[in-house]
């Protein structure tokens, strides 16, 4: 019944355990804590900290090269501002606003729907491109917990990364429909490891990125990631708010850069055009 390929599950596996060394290793090495820089203490001190998550589209490393769609942008414009890159990985969306907190990154370089629960603790940038949240299951055959449309959510568990601003629109979708859905939210994962998870039938749903789903799809044919959670909207970065300068710089630039050729190049070869 499971007919997920195997390398794939293999894969993710591989990928927990590399994410969760590289994290180890990082977190090991910059063990800097104390309060956010903003723009003129980082360009006196020359490193730019950011943050993201390790998955296949973001960032990544595949022998000794580091490839991924927030890894090249943030590289851009470290690049542009005279700036030495250092990029940390990290899976917990929570421990990412904690970081930025304490000072640990500068920016929080990964895709983050822009709510007004988000806006009430860090500064967001302009919109990078456009994203929306997807349902992550197995195909209907003769999978009796198929999920139809919307409101067959009603009394599901659909599991999340830990913090994930999709638990504000599923639970605004809950309201929606008049029913309860119930949210499991998961620390130790990314949602490249959620799909594995749902594939090898360890759970039944998840809520992810559909940019991440459809750069994992291939790997998992079982899945179904056809059922929308949220409409397409804007995707932005994150700063502290002790940072406007910082805000300032990266919206100037990024006005510029994503009307770049660059940036098309970079767009194309992480989301197929």
């Amino acid at each position: 019944m499971n007919s997920m390929k195997p390398e794939g599950y293999i894969k993710y596996l591989i990928l927990g355990v590399i994410s969760t060394f590289i994290i180890f290793y990082f977190t090991e090495k910059d063990s800097s804590k104390g309060k956010p820089r903003d723009y003129a203490e980082i360009k006196k001190s020359g490193i730019l900290r950011v943050v993201t998550e390790y998955n296949s589209l973001s960032y990544y490393v595949d022998g000794d090269t580091i490839s991924g769609f927030q890894y090249e942008l943030a590289k851009a414009f470290a690049k542009a501002e005279g700036l030495r890159l250092k990029i940390v990985p990290e899976m917990s969306f929570d421990k990412r606003l904690e970081g930025l907190s304490k000072g640990s990154y500068d920016i929080i370089a990964y895709d983050m729907l822009v709510t007004s629960e988000l806006k009430d603790s860090i500064l967001l940038t302009s919109p990078i491109h456009l994203n929306k949240q997807v349902l992550v299951q197995r195909k209907a055959g003769n999978n009796s917990i198929y999920i139809k449309s919307q409101l067959d959510l009603a009394h599901k568990i659909l599991h999340v990364v830990k913090g994930s601003p999709s638990i504000l629109r599923i639970r605004n979708l809950s309201n929606e429909i008049g029913d309860p859905i119930y949210i499991k939210e998961v620390e130790k994962y990314g949602s490249e490891q959620l799909m594995a998870m749902v594939a090898h039938g360890d759970i039944n749903y998840a809520v992810c990125d559909e940019s991440i789903a459809l750069a994992s799809i291939d790997s998992f044919p079982q899945l179904d990631i056809h059922t929308d959670i949220s409409f397409t909207q804007f995707y932005s970065w994150g700063v502290s708010k002790q940072s406007p300068i910082l805000i300032d710089s990266l919206n100037s630039w990024i006005k510029t850069f994503t009307k770049s050729k660059e940036y098309q190049r970079i767009y194309k070869k992480y989301y197929k055009g």
